[in-house]
C-alpha cells in the first residue's frame, strides 16, 4: 500500500524539512537520488521516507563520497521505508572501505603539506628542497607529490 494524501509532502514542505532548496531537490530527482509522484496537475509529491534519502545523501556527502556513489548505494535500500540490519550494512561496508582510503589519502597530503611548510618556500613548483629543477613535472600532471611521487625521485628513477 503507498503513501496517503497526508504522508506526501510539497516540494516547499521537502526543502523546509531537509533544508536543501527547491532547486536542489529538483537536481537531486533528475539524478535518480529521490522521486517524487505527480498530481492530476503535474505537481511533486513526495513521501516523508524522501527525508531520510535526503540524510543519507547529505551524509554522503559529509564523507567525500560523490552524488554517483550516493546514488549506487540508494539504489540498494528500498525507496519507500528504513533499510533493514543487513541491508545497511553490506552498504556501510562500502563506505568504511571509501573512507579509509580517503582518510589515508588525507595523512599523505597532512605530512606532505607539513613538509612543504616545514621549508619555508610554500611552493611545491620552486621547492629546492623537493622539486630542484621542476623533476615533478616529468612525472605527469597535478601535484605529483601531493598525489603520493616520492620527492627527489626522477621519472627514469620510476621507469
Amino acid at each position: 500500500m503507498g503513501p496517503t494524501r497526508h504522508d506526501l509532502l510539497t516540494i516547499g514542505q521537502l526543502s523546509a524539512r531537509s533544508g536543501l532548496a527547491a532547486s536542489a531537490l529538483r537536481y537531486y530527482e533528475r539524478m535518480g537520488l529521490i522521486h517524487a509522484e505527480r498530481t492530476a496537475g503535474n505537481q511533486r509529491r513526495y513521501a516523508r521516507a524522501t527525508l531520510r534519502r535526503i540524510a543519507f545523501v547529505r551524509a554522503a556527502q559529509r564523507v567525500g563520497l560523490s552524488l554517483d556513489e550516493a546514488r549506487a548505494a540508494l539504489d540498494r535500500l528500498p525507496e519507500d521505508r528504513a533499510p533493514s540490519s543487513a541491508q545497511w550494512g553490506a552498504v556501510a561496508a562500502t563506505w568504511h572501505e571509501r573512507i579509509d582510503r580517503q582518510i589515508e589519502e588525507l595523512q599523505l597530503l597532512k605530512r606532505k603539506l607539513t613538509g612543504c611548510i616545514g621549508c619555508g618556500c610554500l611552493s611545491l613548483s620552486r621547492c629546492a628542497l623537493y622539486n630542484a629543477g621542476d623533476r615533478a613535472a616529468a612525472a605527469g600532471p597535478g601535484a605529483r607529490y601531493l598525489l603520493g611521487d616520492a620527492p627527489g625521485r626522477d621519472a627514469a628513477e620510476e621507469a
